[in-house]
């Protein structure tokens, strides 16, 4: 039984088809071929942003990449264990 296309412009059979498709073509060229989509976005962050001065953002990449996390992992685990000390 042959596998339902997952896209109907580029019908790849797999997101990594979809992705070598769009890679090379221009959604432009297919502009006439696509459906209006109805959909919600909500702007809301989840993410807080706080500033770190150079130096020890450089540490922290630095200490992240040998633990093999992310700097903004790290930092999130040091703050929930600083935040369970502090009760």
């Amino acid at each position: 039984m042959p596998r339902k296309s997952k896209s109907s412009l580029s019908h790849a059979q797999s997101y990594r088809e979809i992705g070598d498709f769009w890679d090379s073509h221009d959604l432009g060229d297919f502009w006439e071929e696509t459906k209006d989509a109805d959909f919600e976005v909500s702007v809301e962050s989840e993410a807080t942003y706080y500033c770190l001065e150079k130096t020890l953002s450089k540490k922290v990449q630095l200490l992240a990449r040998e633990q093999g996390i992310s700097a903004n992992t790290l930092i999130n685990l040091w703050v929930q264990e600083k935040l369970r000390q502090c009760g």
